[in-house]
């Protein structure tokens, strides 16, 4: 068995370089290095103890769907390693992935660890990293060891997992309708509960996401929300990210109609310096932003406190 890491990408130069430096680090090397760039422009990368090979795919939006089942496709090993271009894989990311996959039948979701901005510079260490970064408070903790079940789809989360090559291919893939942001992911973990395959939650095949500038909830991706969204609903008779749908709604950016979802209007400055993620922080969630929104409501429906 031959193990394939494949990440996809649009910018992010200095994380994708990192990304390829950890995998330079690890106790056990990958075969490969599969990077769909969804832009013209080749990275230009750090050496690398393995083959690292650049597909290009180019597309007006992002592709994201497209994009991983485009490295799926290219890719030359047995057991496929998925990891978001943002992030650093762990020293034995590799060789954790390879061992869980001889053990469990089915996708297996690694450790993510969250770093502020900064800690990524060059010259960085992996204590350097143990020593600020954090678990997200709305993503389950791995188990003590091994492999945790989990029973529910909406669990998977794909930036950072591994799987079969075989496992992959029955289940077809990443639905290509989904373009843009969001939704793509759920709908594959619904896909792969209908093939039967399992998912677990792993300890170890640690991955650190590097700090970069972006919204919770993504209201600078609110169309391809919402597009994505109905399309799930049309597929499965439901909405998918209904916690994000919720805060545009609390926003006043759309109304949810049962067959419908209505734009109001577009994200302002201050809605997007209310969903900013701040740098001196690791992460930032939907949650925060949506208590933040409640407790504004709440004191401009008090009014002005009467003087004595």
């Amino acid at each position: 068995m031959t193990a394939s890491v494949l990440t996809i990408a649009r910018g992010r130069d200095a994380h994708l370089a990192n990304l390829v430096r950890g995998l330079a680090r690890q106790t056990e090397l990958p075969s490969e290095l599969v990077i769909v760039r969804m832009q013209e422009t080749p990275y230009d990368l750090p050496e690398a103890p393995f083959p690292v090979r650049q597909v290009e795919l180019v597309s007006g939006d992002l592709p994201l769907a497209q994009a991983r089942n485009l490295a799926a496709r290219e890719a030359k090993g047995d057991e496929l390693l998925f990891l978001d271009v943002d992030c650093i894989p762990g020293p034995d990311f590799v060789a954790d992935y390879r061992r869980h996959l001889a053990a469990f039948d089915g996708l297996i979701m690694g450790e993510v660890m969250y770093l502020p901005d900064g800690v990524n510079r060059e010259g960085w260490d992996y204590p350097d990293f143990e020593a600020v970064a954090e678990r997200h408070s709305d993503r389950q903790g791995p188990p003590p060891e091994g492999i945790r079940p989990c029973n529910d789809y909406r669990c998977f989360w794909s930036l950072n997992f591994a799987l079969r090559r075989s496992d992959f291919e029955r289940a077809g893939g990443f639905d290509e309708r989904f373009h843009g942001y969001g939704g793509e992911d759920t709908d594959f973990g619904r896909v792969l509960d209908e093939a039967g395959i399992a998912l677990g939650w792993a300890k170890g095949a640690r991955a650190y996401h590097q700090y970069h500038p972006h919204h919770m909830p993504p209201v600078h991706h609110l169309e391809s929300v919402i597009r994505n969204a109905e399309l799930f609903r049309t597929k499965w008779g439901h909405r998918t990210m209904g916690h994000w749908l919720h805060a545009f709604e609390l926003m006043g950016l759309i109304a949810q109609e049962e067959d419908n979802i209505r734009i109001l209007r577009a994200p302002s400055a201050a809605d997007l310096a209310l969903t900013r993620h701040q740098s001196h922080r690791p992460y930032c969630n939907s949650a925060e932003v949506i208590r933040e929104i409640e407790r504004r409501r709440a004191v401009a429906s008090a009014g002005p406190v009467a003087a004595e």
